[in-house]
């Protein structure tokens, strides 16, 4: 029986998470996040309505089911107040249904305005991240200096903390980067107006999983961004400030790594990027130009325009073995309806020689050239199909190719934007 289930992104993440959390939900009594901060977007298509999320887990849109931010999370509380007070409005957010932990560290306005001025200093070799504080947050707290949400419950210990902190913040903010420093009663009246707020749902998050797992309840944990952000297995410096792999999903939200009895990976028919760093498939002129319009490849974060090339079966190989993946969820299998020759990526020529698995080294990913496997297209629409028997042809044949190239079994395929637009070719919690 599958109690714990763990679902990551496979690729450069925008793999779709959202709306597959969203319907792997239904069979899940709890939903963590257990990483990554508000420079995630999840998008969630119900009916007419689109929900867009950046910290709050996708499973808040069921009612009853508990939603937690684990430890691993970057929490910036005026997005999540805003996110809470959206669902508010509508009628639809309950405080007893969302649990923050306490070990979460909280992103600080200096944490913005840091990460947004190194990004100008690095002029042409900027990382391209999204400027919301992320990386210096997670700075702050492997220095030990971090400033956690539970500290939020405490309104002097939060008040010495944050002194501490500007102190040396602006100090190098001023002298090193040349832009206005901060001052301490704004922050802290601002914060703790946001407090009177959250606190409530400021909880020991892990001790209330250890409790759910012993009385046998169904956890979905959920990533952000992708496995080739990892800031240790992904394409460094290009990369998130976390780790997005399914092994953090136990240091993320304090459980044991023996409670966790399957992972998923989410990867798109095809491959996206956004902002820098090497990308072997990246299609440039017409074709990329396609596929993003025709898959509405802009960034739920940011609006930005992703980068778009063919499927990579090399890099799922090695977000399959890192990850440990047990199955495959394959998202915008309709973008490709229309495309006559569609091509896999199965191995790199670099220096003259083939290579099948991933460099993680930029010097050596970027002098890769991709080897092209070319597929007939199916040229039929798949949205609105509900069994996998019943696909096109050419288009079941692709989601098996793709299979025997990445070693992972297919178990979801999307076919379109709503819920609904999903074809279970497993059921993922047996």
């Amino acid at each position: 029986m599958v109690r714990n289930l763990v679902v990551v992104g496979a690729q450069w993440g925008d793999e779709g998470k959202g709306k597959i959390v969203d319907i792997l939900t239904e069979a899940a009594d709890i939903v963590v996040r257990f990483q990554g901060g508000n420079n995630a977007g999840h998008t969630v298509i119900v009916g007419l309505e689109k929900y867009v999320f950046h910290l709050l887990p996708s499973g808040i849109l069921h009612p009853g089911k508990k939603c937690v931010i684990g430890d691993g999370v970057v929490v910036d509380p005026e997005v999540l107040v805003s996110e809470i007070e959206f669902l508010k409005s509508r009628d639809m957010f309950r405080p007893e249904d969302l649990l923050i932990s306490k070990n979460a560290h909280l992103i600080m306005p200096y944490h913005k305005k840091l990460d947004m001025a190194r990004e100008r200093l690095r002029g042409h070799n900027k990382i391209g991240t999204t400027g919301r504080g992320i990386g210096p947050a997670y700075e702050d707290k492997v220095s030990r200096s971090g400033i956690k949400c539970g500290d939020l419950l405490n309104e002097e210990f939060f008040r010495v903390k944050l002194k501490a902190n500007l102190l040396e913040k602006n100090h190098y903010i001023q002298t090193v980067l040349h832009e206005e420093g901060f001052e301490i009663h704004k922050i802290y009246h601002s914060y703790m107006a946001l407090a009177a707020i959250l606190a409530p749902l400021i909880k020991n998050t892990s001790l209330f999983l250890d409790t759910a797992i012993r009385a046998g309840k169904r956890i979905l944990f959920e990533g952000a961004q992708g496995t080739l952000l990892d800031v240790d297995h992904g394409t460094y410096p290009f990369v998130t400030s976390s780790n997005t792999v399914a092994g953090q999903a136990a240091t993320g939200s304090g459980v044991g790594p023996s409670r966790i009895d399957r992972t998923i990976g989410i990867a798109k028919a095809y491959v996206t990027r956004v902002g820098e760093g090497p990308f072997p498939t990246e299609l440039a002129g017409p074709e990329g130009e396609r596929l993003r319009e025709q898959g509405g490849e802009y960034g739920a974060t940011t609006g930005r325009p992703r980068r778009c090339g063919w499927f990579d079966a090399v890099a799922l190989r090695y977000a399959a073995r890192i990850n440990g993946l047990d199955g495959l969820v394959l998202t915008k299998l309709d973008v490709l309806d229309s495309t006559d020759t569609i091509k896999i990526c199965t191995g790199y020529m670099y220096k003259g020689e083939m290579i099948d698995d991933f460099p993680t080294e930029g010097s050596i990913l970027t002098a890769c050239e991709p080897v092209y496997e070319e597929v007939a297209g199916w040229n039929e629409k798949t949205g609105g199909v509900k069994e996998f028997a019943k696909l096109p042809k050419n288009a079941r044949a692709y989601v098996k190719r793709l299979e025997q190239l990445t070693g992972v079994k297919v178990f979801i395929v999307s076919v379109g934007a709503n819920r609904e637009d999903a074809i279970i070719v497993k059921d993922a919690f047996k």
